[in-house]
């Protein structure tokens, strides 16, 4: 009953104040529906391992170290705007009331212009931004500009929530082609196609 297959394809190491926990040998079965993920875990006490425990020591004063490390990718780099496709922007009530402010419209037609309704658990999130399609993967129906690096928000004031904190740290989809010290000019800001109505606003 000895497992003796090769530790291989490490997925996630865990340290803890007395264990070391290691997943590797994942492998993911695509079926229709659903994916299988199937994987084998090692877990090792180390502390009356001396050289486990010269080991961990070593990698908690390499992260020591680099604690004060910035990322390569702290800023976005002007006009890449890959996060404005295929990414589900959720909106609050605020969120639509700013965005109706820097439209010039009012709460009601910005949200049935802009957002696909759907209700949240908590009754927070009203819907999320919609898309120039129905495509969930196409770009952001605020997004301008021609290509990658020429992109850039139409609402960039009125933005929302989800948009506003966004980072790009570890985000695998930023244009790395792009330079962050370019300079950068948006032009002109989002226009409704439709001329606002008047009706009553919610707050």
């Amino acid at each position: 009953m000895l497992d003796l297959a090769p530790m291989e394809h490490v997925h996630e190491i865990e340290i803890t104040e007395e264990h070391v926990t290691i997943l590797y040998n994942q492998k993911i079965t695509n079926n229709y529906n659903t994916n299988e993920i199937t994987q084998k875990e090692w877990i090792y006490k180390y502390n009356d391992d001396p050289e486990f425990v010269q080991a961990v020591r070593a990698v908690i004063e390499l992260a020591r170290k680099h604690l004060r490390d910035m990322p390569d990718n702290i800023a976005c780099p002007p006009g890449c705007a890959e996060c404005c496709s295929g990414y589900e922007p959720f909106v609050s009530k605020a969120d639509v009331q700013r965005i109706a402010d820097f439209l010039g419209m009012n709460y009601e037609d910005a949200l049935d212009e802009y957002v696909v309704k759907r209700d949240s658990a908590d009754g927070f999130s009203v819907g999320y931004l919609r898309k120039v399609t129905d495509d969930v993967a196409d770009q952001c129906v605020f997004l301008k500009g021609s290509s990658s690096g020429r992109h850039y928000c139409g609402i960039y004031e009125g933005r929302p929530h989800d948009c506003r904190a966004f980072t790009p740290i570890g985000c695998e989809d930023v244009d790395a082609s792009l330079r962050h010290d370019r300079n950068f000019v948006p032009g002109s800001p989002f226009q409704p196609k439709h001329p606002p109505k008047t009706r009553r606003r919610l707050r």
